[in-house]
């Protein structure tokens, strides 16, 4: 038997994590003194405390890590753990978008937009769409573009899009969709075909944010209260290089003049 002290050591977990994992059933002691409350360790507990010291410094939840050290399936452990390492790529390539709009929007000079006014005709894809909170909204496109990339598999016809009602960004909630464009749309699980509407739009990509599209629109045209769609013309599913991405952003607009 080891000492609280021994094993936190031996395993670089602090005493005070040992004590909370004890408390959440995640690694309880082989034995517990009655007497003093003292706790000890078995040798044989090492491995499994080493388990939770590397999935815990990948940032995964206790809840999470207490369903892996219990489920007795090697396969459904590596998927378990498969889909954290996914939301952590995921987290990066978002991470690598923003410094490289960062950097656009920090230069001294930024060359000015080149916006197209595009008639989109209306066209059925197949879309999963749910109204979505503002902090939940990268979990549930990651999932729902996996769903949608599972479902269609060989019959995607364009790349893929999203579109977003202004409630989503103004009240923090709204009605999220994502496509990818099929020449035949499946009915699934989430995924269903969905007809989207004609538009006029502003377009430009998402390299020059949001905000200067948005003064062009203001400048130049009126925006209509309709959801902003996007076109991810080249993102993480065709290239590694965040600098390569290119999102298109389609403002809602008719033309003043």
């Amino acid at each position: 038997m080891l000492t609280i002290g021994e094993f936190s050591r031996l395993t670089h977990l602090s005493v005070r994590t040992l004590r909370r994992y004890h408390e959440a059933a995640l690694l309880e002691p082989a034995v517990v003194d009655e007497t003093n409350g003292y706790r000890y360790y078995g040798v044989d507990q090492i491995p499994t405390a080493q388990v939770i010291h590397r999935l815990r410094e990948l940032d995964v939840p206790l809840s999470d890590v207490q369903q892996i050290l219990r489920t007795p399936d090697p396969g459904v452990r590596a998927a378990l753990v498969a889909e954290h390492l996914q939301r952590l790529e995921d987290a990066l390539d978002r991470t690598r978008a923003a410094v490289v709009s960062l950097r656009r929007l920090l230069r001294p000079d930024p060359a000015p937009i080149d916006v197209e006014l595009r008639a989109e005709p209306a066209r059925t894809v197949a879309a999963v769409e749910a109204v979505v909170g503002h902090r939940d909204i990268e979990t549930w496109y990651a999932g729902a573009m996996a769903e949608l990339e599972a479902a269609v598999a060989g019959d995607v016809t364009g790349p893929p899009g999203g579109s977003y009602d202004n409630a989503l960004f103004e009240e923090e909630r709204g009605h999220a969709l994502v496509y990818l464009p099929s020449a035949a749309p499946p009915r699934t699980g989430r995924v269903h075909p969905v007809r989207l509407p004609a538009a006029e739009l502003a377009v430009d990509g998402i390299e020059v944010t949001y905000g200067e599209l948005g003064t062009w629109v203001v400048e130049n045209a009126m925006s209509v209260a309709g959801p902003v769609r996007e076109v991810y013309v080249v993102g993480p599913r065709d290239t590694s290089d965040p600098a390569a991405w290119r999102t298109e952003i389609g403002w809602p607009v008719f033309r003043v003049t």
